[in-house]
């Protein structure tokens, strides 16, 4: 019998998890806090609530009586996932993974304090004034993020003490809900940032994706590539990790897992329980099911035999430069005249400065110099503008 599945969140990410589920057969109440966010474009019914006010959420929850709940951003009250599971709703991948994942406070403790893993040394901090603290215990330079945001937002580097106030206040202004704390990490000196895509299954093992690398910006991903190199040790040192922070949280989905890769080792970063922004490098086809397909059969307790790397790929951003409404896109026939190479547009009704509208993707055989292949994928997005009137 088709699922009746709502989508909690509805961006970019959400609305390629829809179209795969909906290519299995299944039902789509996409919700989201603005109407005709990407997700919305293709599901079958569509909701606009704030999803930090509770009492709306149980109204929707209600009224449509889905079999699974899927969680796609921070911004909702994960508490009240506990009950949803009570009344026999399947929450993604679930109500106690929710609820610590989209809080870093919660999950970094997790991580650090009782599965022992290697983190960056970190502290929190609820005002300014204990923030000038925090930073004084961890040192210069470090990062502040709030404790719940996502993209980047609200992200910044502290490298003098004249940041620390300008640091404080842009957490506030990119923070998501309506917690202040932020967390202040000490500057890992890495040469490489993963993420290791994980799914967990209901009936079956947990299986690792090949490694993504990605490069930031403003706390957010600009390119991505798959594979990303890595030594054999690092890479038994990061599954085994994954492996035992989504053990720990349980339930079955797909997660993406960040890690920092440094001249000490490993250290783990971030943890999303959902598909992960660098992981649209999938949609190039580098592996036999994308990252969404992986996510769509782990949530319906379908069988996935294997997960295999069959091309070389990468992927970059393209961004909106200023703020407006209805964008039109100039130059995406410039940039797939190569071939191996596709624009995806996300249907963003309204742009910022900075907000990603869409990705280029570039791949090859497996065995492609991935430089090449990311140099090519960024050109390609540059070729691409957003116009607003």
């Amino acid at each position: 019998m088709p699922k009746k599945i709502m989508l909690l969140g509805s961006g970019e990410l959400g609305k390629e998890f829809v179209i795969a589920i909906k290519r299995l057969g299944h039902y789509v109440v996409a919700v989201d806090s603005y109407n005709d966010a990407p997700a919305q474009q293709v599901a079958d019914e569509r909701e606009v609530i704030n999803m930090l006010d509770g009492a709306a959420l149980d109204t929707i929850v209600a009224k449509h009586q889905p079999d699974i709940i899927v969680p796609e951003i921070e911004a909702i009250r994960t508490e009240r996932f506990y009950d949803y599971e009570k009344q026999g709703i399947q929450v993604v991948p679930s109500a106690r993974a929710a609820n610590f994942t989209m809080n870093r406070k919660e999950i970094r403790d997790l991580a650090a304090k009782e599965l022992g893993l290697k983190t960056a040394n970190y502290r929190y901090a609820t005002s300014y004034e204990a923030l000038k603290a925090a930073v004084a215990e961890v040192g210069i330079p470090c990062v502040v993020k709030p404790l719940m945001s996502s993209s980047g937002k609200g992200q910044s580097t502290i490298k003098s003490e004249a940041d620390i106030e300008k640091a404080w206040n842009y957490s506030q202004s990119g923070k998501r809900g309506d917690i202040a704390e932020v967390i202040v990490e000490a500057f890992v000196k890495f040469h490489t940032e993963i993420t290791l895509l994980t799914v967990t299954q209901k009936n079956g093992p947990t299986l690792f994706c090949p490694p993504i690398g990605h490069r930031q910006e403003r706390g957010d991903y600009q390119e991505s590539w798959q594979p990303c190199a890595m030594s054999h040790a690092c890479h038994q040192e990061a599954i085994l990790i994954a492996g035992k922070v989504t053990k720990a949280l349980t339930g079955a989905g797909i997660w993406g897992v960040e890690f920092f890769l440094a001249d000490d080792g490993v250290y783990f970063s971030e943890l999303s329980p959902r598909p992960h922004d660098t992981g649209m490098v999938t949609l190039a086809g580098t592996q036999n099911f994308s990252e969404f397909e992986l996510h769509a059969r782990a949530v319906l307790g379908l069988p996935i035999p294997e997960i295999e790397l069959v091309r070389a790929g990468a992927s970059a951003v393209i961004l909106a430069d200023k703020e407006g409404k209805a964008p039109d896109y100039t130059g995406i026939e410039d940039a797939i005249t190569e071939k191996h190479t596709d624009i995806r547009i996300f249907g963003k009704p309204t742009t910022r400065p900075y907000r990603r509208m869409g990705v280029s993707l570039a791949w090859g055989p497996v065995g492609s110099d991935v430089d090449t292949l990311k140099h090519k994928a960024v050109a390609n997005a540059r070729k691409v503008k957003v116009v607003v009137s």
